[in-house]
């Protein structure tokens, strides 16, 4: 039975499979972690130094085969295609848009990591002399390739998976998606649910890991500035004040919670690092700015190859629990940053969506890290503030204040620090929430999100993981855990890339197909007819009446002709909230190949200035394809104009059929609304 691609009556729900399956499994690792501490220590310990030596070499090659690959499709004949329909435009403004990618994307580990990680490289090197010129030089651009491209490859590359797939095809918000060119129909079964629960664990270790050390972080601020003490009991509370405040804030959506806290983070972000650049040494630190980001662009290549396999066993450690531990970090938080990524990047082209989220971050987090990074080198290097070098190999999360006390205002910076870290340990609480809860549900339409319970939910159980992982060892603990668990999700990332490669081919092949086949609309009649179509603002009645006696009996003729020539075709009709005239749909379901869909949607316009009319609204009659809108009006068209138009698309999509596989058997994607009833039927 061909079914019908745009009903969706079906109401939000939970995905029984994922969640349960994801949720024992948290489960049991809670229940251990929390009865065996030192065991669990001692295993994630174990596990971190059997992946480093076994698999070290295999992380290096693929995150950077993930850049390689998200910028090869950002500069290539793909980029112009919207990450939603064609006539898709972005939800949030470009300074929206910016502050969400950064408070999700990195969050309070830049507080933490800032100071602390180019002070470690400059004071214990993995291969120079420490605290030497070399050293000294090389330390921001060691923590640049930890925070920079190469990282951010993967949340582009999921973003772009991710919303490619739920807003273009109208597949569920889920990694299994990414999946439909390679598997068809076959992610609804157990080979999806199985990717989902392993991106869903992999996430909450990743998200688990961020707040257990933000939560440090925070314990250590809120000492300095009002001597509350620094231990696992009152961290405890703070998780669970976090978890209450990002409940309320993740209830409030992305709409108002979510954007709003990361507008206030980014500017109070940018004002803490113009003072210290200003209160420093301005010109020496501009100056560095632009050496450590020749250095980091010279030597990317060198650096991302690099696996100390010429250097001592002191080297490889440490590759282990910096190197190695950020590429398993990066990859455990792909799923979570890369489906938030694809909530908030809808409408925009493939290309801007690599640049934007490659470069904002990227051009923040350098000037960022290069500031206050080679401040702290200064004081510990020139300055003889011995305190903080011992700080940051030791207890890194005091070193931000430590470094703040060499300026004025220290009680006002602290006080801007220590909020920071709130803001952003709630942001990533929150939007973590609403990850899980929308990868664990079945959602009637990809723009919802799932429902506010599930989300208060997932937001209770991150917080009890991240107890459990400082319960079993802190900072250690957290590092182990999370590249242990992202090992198994990192050949997932590989399936997904073949997905997404295979599935914009065929969908550039289908462009070049509309392209080269001629077609269109009968234009035929007086053109003054013509003039008076393009001139009209038509009432509902006007639309109606063109429904009525032009579009709808056009689509049923149309169907009728192709079924007595051997077609499965059909003509539906579908009221939506929203829209004031019924939407009427043509389908062909062509066997295993992609089915044609013209579908014709009404649409509120307001009345342009220039037109004499006193209706200060019209209705328009939009053209929509699988792909999307094709922003022509059939107001006011006649019943062979309709035909003339409905039979040029089916022909593009005939020849784009015929081009991607002679034999017609090509991969068939989801059309506009997707194909969520197999995802019904199996779960």
């Amino acid at each position: 039975m061909p079914h019908d691609t745009f009903v969706s009556e079906r109401r939000d729900r939970l995905n029984p499979v994922v969640f349960y399956g994801s949720v024992v499994g948290i489960f049991v690792f809670l229940v251990i972690t929390m009865s065996f501490t030192e065991e669990a220590g001692a295993f994630f310990n174990a596990g971190l130094a059997w992946v480093n030596e076994t698999f070290g070499w295999y992380y290096m090659l693929a995150i950077v085969a993930y850049l390689v690959f998200v910028i090869g499709i950002g500069i290539s004949r793909f980029g112009n295609i919207r990450l939603g329909p064609d006539h898709a435009r972005p939800e949030f403004s470009l300074l929206s848009w910016s502050a969400m990618l950064f408070a999700a994307g990195i969050g309070i580990d830049l507080l933490f990591f800032s100071v602390a990680e180019p002070l470690s490289h400059f004071l214990a090197p993995p291969t120079l002399e420490p605290e030497s010129q070399a050293a000294m030089r090389n330390a921001v651009v060691q923590t640049y390739l930890h925070w920079g491209l190469s990282g951010w490859g993967l949340y582009v590359l999921m973003g772009m998976a991710l919303a490619y797939f739920s807003y273009r095809h109208r597949l569920p918000l889920a990694i299994r998606s990414a999946l439909y060119p390679l598997l068809g129909k076959r992610i609804y079964g157990p080979i999806g649910h199985t990717v989902d629960i392993t991106a869903v664990v992999s996430t909450v270790f990743g998200i688990a890991t961020s707040l257990g050390i933000g939560v440090i972080q925070l314990n250590y601020g809120l000492n300095y500035m009002f001597d509350v003490p620094e231990n696992l009991s009152v961290q405890v509370i703070l998780i669970v004040m976090v978890v209450i405040i990002a409940t309320i804030s993740v209830v409030s959506g992305v709409e108002k919670g979510i954007r709003r806290l990361s507008e206030f983070n980014m500017l109070l972000a940018l004002a803490l690092l113009l003072f210290i650049l200003f209160q420093g040494h301005t010109l020496k630190l501009l100056d560095m700015v632009v050496n450590n980001a020749g250095d980091y662009f010279s030597s990317f290549i060198a650096k991302s190859f690099d696996t100390y396999a010429y250097a001592g066993e002191d080297a490889q450690e440490w590759k282990g629990w910096w190197t190695i531990f950020f590429w398993g970090w990066w990859i455990a938080w792909t799923p979570f940053v890369g489906l938030f990524l694809a909530r908030i990047s809808r409408g925009r082209t493939i290309r801007e969506f690599v640049a934007g989220a490659l470069g904002i971050p990227l051009a923040f987090m350098m000037v960022w890290m290069s500031v206050l990074g080679n401040s702290g080198i200064e004081l510990v290097a020139n300055q003889g503030v011995a305190e903080l070098g011992e700080q940051a190999l030791n207890t890194p999360q005091t070193t931000l204040y430590t470094l703040l006390e060499s300026y004025p205002w220290v009680g006002v910076t602290a006080g801007i620090v220590t909020i920071l870290g709130i803001v952003f340990f709630v942001t990533s609480a929150d939007s973590g929430a609403l990850v899980m809860a929308n990868f664990t549900s079945i959602l009637s339409d990809v723009n919802h999100d799932a429902p506010i319970k599930l989300r208060i939910f997932w937001a209770v159980i991150i917080g009890l993981v991240t107890i459990a992982l400082l319960m079993a060892g802190g900072l250690n603990a957290l590092q182990s855990a999370v590249v242990i668990t992202a090992l198994p999700f990192s050949i997932v990332i590989f399936a997904i890339m073949a997905g997404v490669y295979r599935a914009l081919r065929t969908e550039g092949d289908k462009a070049d197909a509309r392209r080269q086949v001629a077609g269109g609309n009968d234009q035929g009649g007086d053109w003054r007819e013509r003039l008076d179509r393009a001139l009209d603002t038509s009432t509902r009645a006007g639309a109606a009446a063109t429904i009525e006696h032009a579009i709808r009996p056009a689509l049923q003729q149309f169907a009728n002709e192709l079924k007595q020539r051997g077609q499965h075709a059909h003509v539906s009709e579908d009221r939506v909230d929203g829209e004031t005239l019924p939407r009427l749909t043509l389908q062909v379901d062509l066997d295993d190949s992609q089915s044609f869909v013209y579908q014709v949607r009404s649409h509120r316009m307001r009345t342009p200035s220039f037109l004499p009319v006193d209706d200060d609204y019209y209705l328009r009659l939009d053209v929509y394809l699988a792909e999307g809108g094709l922003g022509q009006d059939l107001n006011g068209h006649t019943r062979s104009q309709v035909i003339g138009d409905v039979l040029a698309e089916y022909e593009r999509h005939l020849h784009f059929l015929a081009k991607t596989n002679p034999s017609g058997q090509t991969p068939a994607m989801p059309g506009a609304i997707g194909d969520t009833e197999a995802l019904d039927s199996t779960s």
